[in-house]
């Protein structure tokens, strides 16, 4: 299992993603957010195989497919974040906080 919470930045947004290992590399998504289109995302995003996930050797992944449909700004750093959900709660990475600093 893997809980995730991301704060988008300057929007204010922030989502809470709860990822669980299910038989195989299959994880259960769980997905609570105060933006709206991040809530439209998770309702078509429940579960994922992670290795499909976790690679563009086999195509887009699914999480990112979703995130290009229903994310407005391209830098918005959600669907990366459930990556990252994913290929913790499947064994695939170790947990570990992953940061973007922005200087000017």
């Amino acid at each position: 299992m893997a809980n995730v919470t991301i704060d988008s930045g300057v929007c204010g947004e922030e989502t809470r993603v709860t990822t669980t290992k299910l038989e195989d590399y299959n994880v259960k998504i769980e997905i609570e957010s105060s933006c709206p289109h991040i809530q439209k995302l998770a309702q078509e995003l429940d579960e994922v195989e992670a290795f499909n996930e976790i690679s563009f050797r086999r195509g887009m992944p699914e999480i990112l497919q979703k995130g290009t449909e229903y994310c407005t700004h391209a830098a918005c750093p959600v669907p990366v974040g459930i990556v990252k959900a994913v290929e913790v709660a499947a064994g695939l990475a170790l947990p570990k906080d992953v940061t973007i600093q922005i200087e000017t």
